[in-house]
């Protein structure tokens, strides 16, 4: 009785098991039912930031590598030779127009001139007593107290007495001309550079340049202009037009100068190796920052601004077609268009054709934009008030 208890207790037991086990897929698949994820859904529209295609106000201009050059130059050289006796200027110091620049020992030169001076007035007092000699032998003549050969050889004197004294002349002339080389003078205003001598050297006409005198207030700069850049700015207006356009001279250091300058003139003749033409743009130095012989960058725009449409050049995308801008248009979908750009201020670009004012380009995260697909536009933040930009404009 004992073992068949005991195997009934056994067999209840197995049966409980197989029901447990039975049930167990039912459970696991009822929890897997029950933690099944939601269904996914719809990824937002990508960001971008925008910028809206206004017109402003701009003066196209390009940029080219131009030479200083003084409108007037004066190399002082001595023109004779003597010993110099003093110097009156200061070495980069201002000079006006007939100044005393330096005086070459006179007295030799003036003992010079006294004694042509004498030569003259010897030959004068013999013209004078010639001129007697004749007037009384043609009294004599009339009387026939002396025979015409007599009067004829007087006649002959005096024209020679009159040669003399023209030679006696024109030497006195020479002379003081060369005393007047003794004292030289400025030519116009300027600036008077170094001089290499000092007083006390001998000078003459094989010496050198004794000084340098420029004047640089206005100063000239000369660019070579290409072919094309020359074509665009006789369509603007020619050599007529001239004052439509400004030149400013670029420092050194980055900065414009801060007066604009004009045309002067254009070459007649072309460079046959660069195919440029030589411009000579005249440009106010009241500061003299420009030195005669000095390499500058030279920039020409137009002196009226011209309404354009600026973009930056970060919206602007190429493919094998060309050139195009992503557009937000409606419904904030992405549109491809096709634009037409020319040069403009660092950084931008002007577009000629193919925008409208008011359209929103994206100039931000386009890599993430699709033609036909909505994107979440971001307006640019505006600088704030008196903000100075990153990179700005050079003047071209």
């Amino acid at each position: 009785m004992v073992w068949v208890r005991a195997f009934q207790g056994s067999a209840a037991r197995r049966m409980r098991m197989a029901l447990l086990l039975a049930g167990l897929p039912m459970m696991v698949l009822a929890g897997c039912k029950d933690s099944a994820p939601p269904a996914q859904q719809t990824a937002a529209p990508p960001a971008v930031v925008v910028a809206r295609v206004e017109r402003q106000s701009i003066s196209q201009g390009a940029e080219f590598i131009g030479r200083v050059e003084a409108i007037d130059k004066m190399d002082v050289r001595a023109r004779v030779t003597g010993f110099l006796y003093a110097r009156h200027f200061e070495e980069g110091a201002q000079v006006k127009a007939n100044d005393l620049l330096f005086t070459i020992e006179q007295a030799p030169f003036a003992a010079e001139v006294a004694l042509r001076q004498a030569a003259v007035d010897r030959a004068e007092a013999e013209l004078r007593n010639a001129t007697l000699q004749v007037e009384r032998g043609q009294e004599l003549l009339r009387t026939n107290a002396i025979p015409q050969s007599t009067v004829d050889d007087r006649i002959t004197v005096q024209a020679a007495s009159q040669a003399a004294l023209s030679s006696a002349k024109a030497q006195l002339e020479q002379a003081e001309i060369q005393y007047g080389y003794t004292t030289i003078r400025a030519a116009f205003d300027g600036r008077a550079g170094r001089s290499p001598l000092s007083p006390g050297n001998v000078v003459g006409p094989d010496t050198g340049i004794l000084v340098t005198v420029v004047r640089d207030d206005p100063i000239r700069v000369t660019f070579p202009v290409t072919q094309r850049e020359l074509l665009r700015f006789r369509r603007a207006g020619g050599q007529s037009g001239a004052d439509a356009v400004q030149v400013l001279v670029r420092l050194p250091d980055g900065t414009l100068l801060d007066t604009a300058g004009r045309i002067d003139f254009i070459d007649v003749t072309a460079n046959r190796s660069t195919d440029s033409v030589q411009v000579v743009a005249q440009v106010p130095n009241a500061q003299h920052l420009l030195t005669d012989g000095q390499a500058v960058a030279v920039v020409v725009r137009a002196a009226q601004p011209q309404q354009a449409i600026v973009i930056p050049q970060s919206a602007l995308q190429i493919d094998q077609q060309g050139t195009f801008v992503l557009v937000v248009g409606a419904e904030n979908k992405v549109e491809v268009k096709r634009v037409r750009t020319t040069p403009g201020p660092d950084g931008q670009t002007v577009v000629t054709e193919g925008l409208e004012p008011g359209q929103l380009i994206i100039i931000e995260g386009s890599q993430r934009a699709r033609p036909g697909q909505p994107v979440t536009p971001r307006q640019q933040e505006a600088p704030p008030t008196g903000a100075v930009p990153a990179n700005p404009p050079r003047g071209g």
